[in-house]
């Protein structure tokens, strides 16, 4: 459940920034979320935030940082907490990916959005724990980017 401080909100997440676009990453505890992060970042993704994000508007622009004390830190189930060059301070978040329980992941999702602070942002539901994950997430952004990011119509 996000904890809201005047205009900010706090999720319990993992954030980074693939090509510039935040990826906002949300599940259960344990589910995976720093582990997306992990492979994303090993791919050249910048880490924003992990176990706790903070959300503002600036401008009109759903943004992502760090609180203080977790900025630039990264759990690693098995090695710790690990000290993570970050680079960026927060940043612009433009997809939100959900990892869920991987039975009920849609083969053929429909559209989707979540809103942060009355900012909607495209959501995909993903399957945790699987080898082209991250591919998705950045074969995501890139659709994004170019306006590509549909939802399946309908009677196919």
């Amino acid at each position: 459940m996000p904890h809201l401080a005047g205009n900010c909100v706090q999720v319990h997440a993992s954030c980074v920034s693939v090509a510039g676009t935040g990826v906002l990453i949300l599940g259960p505890s344990g589910v995976g979320k720093s582990d997306l992060a992990l492979g994303l970042i090993d791919c050249g993704a910048m880490l924003i935030a992990d176990d706790r994000v903070e959300l503002s508007l600036r401008d009109a622009v759903l943004w992502a940082r760090a609180p203080d004390r977790l900025r630039g830190l990264l759990e690693v189930r098995g090695i710790g907490l690990v000290p993570v060059d970050t680079r960026v301070e927060g940043g612009p978040v433009g997809l939100v990916v959900e990892l869920g329980v991987p039975d009920r992941v849609p083969r053929l999702p429909v559209e989707s959005s979540m809103t942060f602070l009355g900012h909607t942002l495209p959501h995909l539901v993903l399957a945790p724990i699987q080898a082209s994950l991250p591919a998705k997430v950045r074969l995501a952004v890139r659709l994004l980017g170019q306006g590509r990011l549909r939802p399946v119509p309908d009677g196919l």
